[in-house]
This record gives C-alpha cells, structure tokens and sequence, in this order.
C-alpha cells in the first residue's frame, strides 16, 4: 500500500475577497445497534469529530481548497488528511459560513478570514494509518455529544443544516 501524504503550504490557496477558501465535511454513520423502532433518524446518526494540535477541543476535518481540485475533491481530501476516512460526499454543501482561523481568534484584521464550504461524508472506510494520524485523533460522538463539542457558532450551525438531512 502507497503512503498518503498531507498537502502542505498555501501556494495553490484560493482567495475571494480577502477570505480563505475552506473545504470540509461532517464525517458521520449510521449506528447498527441503535433499534430502528421510535426512533428518530438523527438518534441513530454517530458523527465523527477530531482534535486538533495543541488545543483541546474538537473540530469537523476542513482546510484550504486549493486551485487544483473541485470543491468536493477538496472536501473528501480533507477527510482523508485529518480524519483518516474516506466515503460518499453529499452532493451539495450544507451551507457557507464565515468565520476567523483559529490562529487570528482575536484578531481584528480582515487577515484570517475564512469562508467554509462544509459536506456530508457518510464514512464507507475508516483508515488504519492516514496523513495526520500523528497531530489528530479521531473521537465518534453523538448527535448530543457533537454539538456540546462545537466551540464555535459556525460548527453548531453547520451541524443544524446536516441534520435536516435526516
């Protein structure tokens, strides 16, 4: 089996309007022990989320897209960098936020500004080894458990927009 390797750099970078072009997704699968009977579908939805270099909460897989790839490409590579997974890609974003990289948090520079074009990635393969195995840790959540995880408003918004799905 091939090595992946993680894109690094922001040379192939896309930029509109002073904001950083970002691909991700919601890693997610349907829970096989959760009883189809009363349930709603959300119930039996897990969702995959990881953590992050020197910083202690969790995220959804995204990063630049870059001039080479389609959005989706981008999207599905992302996946497979920080998460390690691989699957079927929704065939439109679930939406389009606006927010700050987390290295300009505090910053009021229109510098780090990004604009995150997020997908649903139902997850088909789970990697044994991936690009970023050593920087991020994958952790399987519930639908609960994944919004007490998202720090930022955009995350929680995105995660809304997913479980319209369902």
């Amino acid at each position: 089996m091939s090595t992946l390797l993680a894109r690094t750099g922001r040379h192939r970078q896309r930029y509109v309007d002073q904001f950083r072009l970002v691909a991700g997704c919601i890693p997610y699968k349907l829970d096989k022990n959760v009883e189809d009977q009363g349930c709603n579908g959300e119930d039996r939805v897990l969702i995959l989320m990881i953590s992050t270099p020197n910083r202690s909460d969790l995220v959804f897989p995204k990063g630049g897209w870059e001039n080479d790839e389609t959005l989706g490409e981008a999207a599905c590579r992302e996946a497979i960098e920080e998460a390690g997974v691989k699957g079927i890609l929704g065939e439109n974003p679930l939406g389009v936020w606006e927010f700050r990289s987390k290295s300009s948090q505090n910053s009021c520079s229109l510098a780090g500004g990004c604009r995150g074009y997020m997908f649903a990635l139902q997850v088909t393969e789970e990697l044994d080894q991936w690009p970023g195995q050593a920087s991020y840790n994958r952790k399987w959540l519930t639908v609960n458990e994944a919004f007490e995880c998202c720090r930022y408003d955009w995350m929680r918004d995105a995660l809304k927009h997913f479980l319209l799905l369902f």
